[in-house]
């Protein structure tokens, strides 16, 4: 079974890394807490092509993410200026 993507997009982050479960709600992936916990725990989340059930997995910037249809790469916030 294949699943369309929707598209890959980049979500900046301004420290060294951001937690799998508020990834998933920063980039809108989720739209609460809870959805994301679900998601993780229910093995549909995985990282850099593994599946990941940490809720609190440091992401750091270059690591990709999928759920379903999305997914999303971490990127540093380019603080130049």
């Amino acid at each position: 079974m294949k699943v369309k993507l929707r598209g890959v997009r980049k979500i900046p982050i301004k420290g060294d890394y951001i937690k799998l479960d508020g990834l998933l709600k920063y980039s809108s992936v989720a739209s609460t807490g809870g959805e994301a916990k679900y998601l993780i725990k229910a093995g549909e989340v995985f990282v850099c092509g593994v599946p990941c059930f940490e809720r609190g997995r440091k992401l750091k910037p270059g690591d990709v993410v999928k759920c379903g249809s999305e997914v999303v790469i971490v990127d540093k916030t380019d603080v130049s200026g």
